[in-house]
């Protein structure tokens, strides 16, 4: 479904979250996160592991509560058990392992999973099963295994199998941690045309920061806090703020900035700095 770009879709309240709350284990992952993400919008969360990106994954789509503070998802809140479902079938969620992700040794019938457990009509479920596979190009593998997939390609079946619910957010969570760069590029270009195609919003999480260089924007966390929020550009400007934290700034964007202090002129936008990391990742 789609809804007007940029609309509300998305919004954390002074979000706090600790693992084992009110015991001697608790480890504080979240220190009141307030943000929102928009419909159709690219966002990317960027952070070193234990800055809370990934628990942001889990407690937008509701698989974890907060401990304060409220998270909305298109109007419903998270913390309202009757608006669970609602929750879920609008914030779709692709993990770090696609192989944790499937459940049938047929790609079509592994797609074909979730739509039956909302209790669609067989035609309905065909149709959802026949549009996620095209839409994510592996509808030829329809009667095929995953197992036999490439990492990329299961990425790919992975997204079809979370696009087949029709949700209005795709989140990556370190989907692409576990891929070379050719299948990096194939999972991002997969998730952008779903937005582009079907006005779907994607959240990659990451720590690669040269993922994000296409960003509508940038979310930076840093120990469980919000420490920058802006556009690629305004964000990697901050390059000391980002070393400071442990983020490496994308190697495409030091090359050009090495580049820039010899005299060569490579331009001074990200997006050049986007095509040169392309142009790095096709001579592999």
């Amino acid at each position: 479904m789609k809804m007007q770009k940029g609309s509300p879709l998305i919004t954390f309240n002074s979000v706090h979250f600790a693992y084992n709350a009110g015991t001697d284990a608790e480890v504080k992952a979240l220190n009141g996160v307030s943000l929102s993400i928009g419909a159709g919008e690219f966002v990317a969360i960027v952070g070193h592991n234990g800055s809370g990106k990934s628990t942001l994954a889990r407690l937008a789509n509701g698989l974890l509560q907060p401990t304060s503070g409220s998270i909305e998802v298109d109007g419903f809140k998270t913390s309202d058990r009757r608006s669970t479902f609602e929750v879920r079938k609008r914030v779709g969620l692709v993990f770090q392992n696609p192989d944790s992700q499937m459940v049938a040794s047929v790609i079509e019938d592994d797609i074909a999973f979730g739509p039956e457990n909302l209790g669609l009509e067989r035609d309905e479920v065909v149709r959802r099963v026949d549009f996620a596979l095209s839409a994510v190009g592996m509808l030829e593998h329809k009667k095929g295994t995953p197992f036999r997939l490439s990492g990329g390609q299961k990425q790919r079946i992975a997204i079809a199998g979370v696009l087949a619910l029709a949700p209005n957010v795709l989140i990556l969570d370190e989907a692409t941690a576990m891929l070379d760069p050719k299948g990096r590029k194939e999972v991002l270009d997969t998730a952008l045309g779903l937005r582009s195609d079907e006005g779907i919003a994607v959240v990659l999480i990451t720590h690669f920061l040269e993922e994000a260089l296409t960003a509508d924007k940038i979310i930076v966390m840093h120990d469980g806090i919000v420490e920058l929020v802006g556009t690629p550009k305004e964000v990697l400007t901050q390059k000391e703020k980002l070393e400071a934290i442990g983020l490496e700034m994308p190697f495409a964007a030091r090359v050009a900035h090495e580049l820039r202090t010899i005299g060569v002129a490579v331009g001074s936008s990200v997006i050049c700095e986007k095509e040169l990391s392309d142009v790095l990742i096709k001579s592999l």
